[in-house]
């Protein structure tokens, strides 16, 4: 498969990821609080999963390699000119991520689901408004 190909395809799950996340604020009156974050901290894994291969992708056609989610954000960061109010939250979601992967519990997704609305979607959003802008080869 060709790089358009594979790339439009990763970045295509990584907006429906993505859309799923912002939908949790929709569900906080029908499910049980503890449900409620654990969902949210579920659908913040794979959006970031997602989203940071996506990333990867896009910079290796650029020639260059990341082999973290926290290299390949900050190189995307800088190549891209993203607003620096929002890359001062990368190693927060970073950290985020980390804890839900490795050391999942109610306080972790607690956490996540009080800081998807003013720090993970925003700066998510911004780093997928500029990747659907690139002209593509």
């Amino acid at each position: 498969m060709a790089y358009r190909e594979r790339f439009l395809k990763k970045l295509d799950q990584t907006k429906r990821a993505f859309e799923k996340l912002k939908e949790i604020e929709n569900l906080k009156d029908e499910l049980d609080e503890e449900i409620l974050y654990e969902v949210a901290a579920k659908r913040f894994e794979y959006t970031f999963e997602t989203l940071w291969k996506t990333l990867k992708l896009y910079l290796q056609k650029q020639g260059i390699e990341c082999n973290s989610p926290l290299r390949c954000f900050k190189e995307f960061y800088k190549i891209a000119k993203l607003n620096p109010k929002y890359e001062e939250h990368v190693p927060k979601i970073i950290r985020l991520r980390n804890e839900v992967v490795h050391i999942y519990d109610f306080q972790t997704a607690k956490f996540i689901y009080d800081n998807l609305e003013k720090v993970v979607i925003p700066v998510f959003q911004e780093i997928l408004n500029k990747l659907r802008q690139e002209d593509l080869p």
